[in-house]
């Protein structure tokens, strides 16, 4: 009841980084929080694919990307302005389906 901003639900227990798969039960992990705040929740830690992105974003009210993309620049050093762009406009599509899958509900 004391959270203010957002809370950050962590989507996967250990330390942060890519995530081949995420096995949380995020909706049930959302009803709890929903239950004791009214706050906004946004899901991460591990998020790491598009498709992640889309599950998370279907019942979470944001989606927190940061090893991917970190990982994306450690790769391409100083190139890697296009590859983090390409990146986040695949996870802007895929968030955007999510929408779209839950306004014609």
């Amino acid at each position: 009841r004391d959270a203010e901003g957002f809370v950050y639900g962590v989507s996967s227990l250990g330390v942060t980084g890519v995530r081949s798969e995420i096995k949380t039960d995020i909706p049930a992990m959302l009803a709890k929080v929903r239950a004791v705040t009214s706050v906004p929740c946004a899901v991460g830690f591990g998020v790491s694919t598009p498709e992640q992105a889309e599950a998370i974003a279907r019942v979470a009210d944001g989606v927190i990307v940061g090893s991917a993309i970190v990982r994306i620049i450690a790769e391409h050093k100083r190139a890697s302005i296009e590859p983090v762009q390409s990146f986040i406009r695949s996870l802007r599509k895929a968030i955007d389906r999510a929408a779209q899958g839950a306004s014609n509900t």
